[in-house]
């Protein structure tokens, strides 16, 4: 793009979104600016230094890499030449009471440690993969490209997938057809969580979450997840594009039902022919933009949508090195119970779920020598539950401790902790302007996806276009990453148009389209 036509865009947040959005401009000749509210980046998966550990302070499962590999190659950059990616083996440590499952990649060990965990199931796991891997050759093309509009479910890829995508039943449903034993059929569904929702509300399709880490494994970052966010700050910056921190941004400019350009809170007005917004989805509608700009995300009908739920988390500098897995995850002994108790009756649980990574096995950048930095998450009711969080803060770290240090591994956590901070649904809200609280954002129900998801670009306003988790197709990292490449491809297409000239990236991302 010649200098006298570079178009400029202003993208509001450097969270995953944001930086992958402004990584491809940037790349593709647009004069990028990024405007991220905290004094770091990553949104809510940034990076956490605590003394001298370093944590992520939100998403630990990185999957599908090959994602992130296309879209450096898109701006002609390597991925391995920024991030040292390392896949996890077995994929995580699930356990139920005296079982241990530790599955990996590898079907035939997989399957005959079913065989030996869960007996008579492990035939039918060979029939799952085999079943899903057909699913998400049907789905993931739908994830590739907007919903905007109604006619767009006309369209051959989605006619053929429609009978596959299972949207008339639940993950546990689709679950409880291949697998007899309870805790297996956890197994594979405790991925819901991912998207803030319980399996047993969850819609069938999304069971291919299960199958992508099966089939595609997982990678740690040395360094962290975050790792990736700061590797595409470094593209940016590379093809000139600016990243802001501490910089907030107060409104998005508006004028006759087009974006103009973003207002800082510092009262400097940024002219933009393209807003990027990558803010929470809900905090950003109701927060954005003056009062009657969105007639269809009005304060009131934000209130009506549906939320994932919160999470709990403990982030612990620790002496000595802990001789747990990357990822490890601890079942109650009723699971349901605990996922109705976060998603219907919004309350806490008394034998909560709990995630806890243990990266610095892995990753000596973390912590000093000889020490570890690990982190627990309990899945928490989102803010639209009745908890007094200032209240309950300290009996919920106390019920934490309790429950690790009933893990053999972690009997002495306590006397060995050297720094330790606690983060709650009230801290995601207020330090982090996550709406409710909802750290997965809006939930996936069947009323909230594809084209009743919030589309890529909005329909009542120009030159405004959404990524994140909030818009289509929805939360997780790697979903995240494709609502950047869809808003990217609808803005160069748009460009394309005023412009009557090719667009590199359109092209080369319809070819990537293809495969995964």
């Amino acid at each position: 793009m010649p200098n006298q036509q570079r178009k400029r865009a202003a993208v509001i947040g450097a969270g995953p979104g944001g930086l992958a959005a402004a990584m491809l401009l940037s790349g593709q000749g647009y004069e990028v600016d990024v405007y991220e509210k905290q004094p770091v980046i990553g949104g809510r998966s940034a990076r956490l230094e605590l003394g001298e550990y370093k944590f992520d302070r939100g998403a630990t499962f990185l999957m599908m890499p090959q994602l992130l590999e296309e879209m450096f190659d898109v701006v002609g950059r390597k991925l391995s030449d920024y991030v040292d990616m390392k896949e996890l083996t077995p994929l995580y440590a699930l356990n139920f009471g005296d079982k241990v499952f530790t599955p990996s990649r590898d079907r035939e060990q997989t399957a005959a440690q079913i065989k030996e965990l869960f007996p008579g199931n492990e035939d039918n796991y060979h029939r799952f993969m085999q079943d899903e891997e057909v699913k998400f050759g049907k789905v993931m093309p739908l994830l590739r490209r907007p919903f905007g509009k109604l006619t767009d479910y006309l369209r051959k890829d989605a006619i053929t997938a429609l009978p596959k995508l299972d949207i008339n039943n639940t993950v546990y449903g689709i679950l409880s057809r291949y697998f007899t034993d309870e805790r297996l059929r956890w197994a594979f569904t405790f991925q819901s969580k991912y998207l803030g929702m319980s399996a047993w509300d969850c819609p069938g399709t999304f069971t291919i979450l299960s199958f992508i880490e099966h089939q595609y494994g997982l990678y740690h970052p040395i360094g962290g997840v975050n790792r990736v966010f700061h590797a595409m700050a470094d593209v940016i910056t590379e093809f000139g594009g600016r990243i802001h921190t501490s910089c907030p941004v107060d409104q998005v400019i508006v004028r006759n039902g087009r974006a103009e350009g973003v207002l800082l809170e510092n009262g400097e007005r940024i002219e933009a022919d393209h807003v990027v917004v990558n803010a929470d989805f809900a905090h950003a509608v109701t927060n954005l933009f003056e009062p009657g700009v969105l007639k269809k995300y009005t304060p009131e009908k934000m209130k009506q949508k549906k939320y994932s739920c919160s999470t709990a988390m403990l982030y612990l500098g620790v002496d000595g090195e802990i001789d747990l897995p990357h990822h490890s995850v601890y079942f109650p002994d009723d699971y349901r119970v605990n996922v109705d108790e976060i998603t219907k009756h919004k309350v806490l649980s008394a034998d909560p779920s709990l995630y806890i990574h243990n990266p610095s096995k892995l990753d000596s950048t973390l912590a000093p020598a000889g020490k570890s930095a690990i982190y627990v998450l309990m899945p928490t009711p989102n803010l639209t539950g009745d908890i007094d969080w200032e209240k309950e803060r300290e009996n919920v770290r106390e019920a934490l401790m309790k429950k690790m240090e009933a893990i053999p591994q972690l009997a002495d956590i306590r006397s060995r902790i050297e720094e330790s901070m606690m983060f709650t649904p009230l801290d995601w809200a207020n330090e982090l302007d996550v709406y409710n609280g909802a750290t997965f954002n809006m939930a996936h129900n069947l009323g909230q996806m594809m084209y009743l998801r919030p589309h890529n670009q909005f329909e009542e306003l120009k030159q405004v276009w959404l990524v994140g988790g909030g818009t289509h197709p929805g939360s997780g990292l790697p979903t995240i990453f494709e609502s950047a490449r869809i808003s990217v491809r609808l803005i160069q297409e748009e460009d394309a148009r005023t412009q009557s000239r090719p667009t590199p990236y359109v092209q080369q991302s319809a070819e990537a389209g293809g495969h995964s």
